[in-house]
């Protein structure tokens, strides 16, 4: 992914880059047409009300295609997974804690490969999912699946939901900017096995889930003062972290002995819109920009599903194209949760790239690296594109 564009930028001395990216992906590929017929043949479920209340989620998401874990060697195996009300926490936990550790290992050894420094200048690791619960953790079976040293410095976040791929990014900067030398190994990875569930008139909202989430593992290097062999990505300038008061029930997630349970309320997308000039402005702020230059930036957006997308483009005016790249992730994978920054970010270095064979390209060295999650908590990074 290192080698997409010109690399003609400089990074400022002591500031944060992501210096390469990676991915992984589960082998059961789900083509979003057929999703509805396999879900309930596989749950034994034939109710055509809920039947078609899925089917028309599954086109408003407009999510094409995703990535699974769940197979039908799995339901075979566990037969109990599809069946309503039993404990199966153990089951899910057995499933998941190898297959994202899995998903990790490959994810951060694409990374290392495009990054292409040996694998023992990686100093620190900062593991995020919400798809696994043991300890130890899963930082320590990616560490040991990679063969890092045992001196490697770990941190690990869980359950930070949609917000954790850049909630892990702010901690992978704090951490770069303030160990000269170091380089961080930052790795995400989500399954929905965790919380998959034959549907339910009672529980109506899962079915949102069914038609938007999708599995898969990410990873990015982050380091300061690249060294000449390295090719930064983006420069990370400044990030903040704020949660809305009195929302914690808008994202409603429990761990419960049938896997977790997921609540969205309906008014989320409409919470975002309320408050997102407010949170980008403390980021644009730094550079001097006001709302007038929202599209002179580059916008790299968790896709939480595609109300949200329209909303924070309707709300800022934005640009037809700014968030192709995070309509695309969604198209392709799905809402992954903590992973789908990284493929956003791919994605926008890929438009990057080809923008600038064209005569009329215009440099957006600035932008912004946007996640939201239960809280509501709101993560951003105000950035810099370093090969446009």
């Amino acid at each position: 992914m290192g080698s997409l564009a010109g690399f003609a930028k400089k990074a400022s001395p002591g500031k944060a880059t992501i210096l390469a990216l990676g991915k992984a992906f589960p082998h059961q590929l789900v083509m979003q047409e057929f999703l509805v017929d396999g879900y309930f043949k596989n749950t034994n479920c034939d109710d055509p009300e809920l039947k078609q209340k899925l089917t028309r989620l599954c086109k408003t998401t407009t999510v094409k295609t995703r990535y699974v874990v769940m197979s039908d060697e799995i339901l075979k195996k566990y037969p109990e997974l599809a069946i309503e009300g039993l404990p199966t926490v153990k089951q899910r936990l057995d499933i998941c804690n190898k297959a994202v550790t899995q998903m990790a290992i490959e994810a951060s050894q694409a990374c290392i490969k495009s990054w292409g420094r040996p694998i023992t200048d990686i100093t620190h690791v900062v593991y995020v999912s919400s798809s696994e619960a043991r300890l130890p953790g899963g930082d320590l079976y990616l560490a040991r699946g990679l063969g890092l040293s045992p001196e490697t410095q770990r941190v690990m976040l869980y359950f930070m939901g949609c917000s954790g791929g850049v909630s892990g990014l702010r901690v992978a900067k704090d951490i770069a900017e303030n160990n000269p030398g170091s380089r961080v190994l930052l790795a995400t990875s989500e399954t929905t096995i965790i919380g998959f569930k034959p549907p339910s008139a009672e529980r109506p909202y899962d079915l949102v889930g069914v038609a938007l989430f999708g599995d898969g593992a990410g990873a990015m290097i982050v380091g300061s003062d690249p060294v000449p062999s390295e090719r930064p990505l983006f420069e990370l300038h400044t990030a903040i972290q704020n949660f809305l008061p009195n929302t914690e029930k808008t994202i409603d997630g429990r761990l419960t002995e049938e896997g977790i349970s997921f609540k969205l309320a309906r008014e989320l997308p409409q919470i975002i819109e309320d408050n997102i000039e407010g949170f980008c402005g403390k980021l644009m702020g730094n550079i001097g920009f006001t709302n007038n230059d929202y599209n002179k930036m580059f916008w790299a957006v968790h896709p939480g599903g595609p109300a949200i997308l329209n909303k924070l483009e309707k709300r800022l005016n934005l640009l037809p194209d700014k968030l192709n790249a995070s309509r695309r992730a969604l198209m392709d994978y799905g809402n992954a949760s903590s992973n789908t920054i990284v493929y956003v970010l791919e994605y926008m270095l890929e438009e990057e790239s080809l923008k600038m064979k064209s005569l009329d390209h215009e440099d957006t060295d600035w932008g912004l690296i946007l996640a939201f999650g239960p809280g509501i908590t709101f993560e951003g990074i105000l950035a810099r594109n370093l090969t446009a």
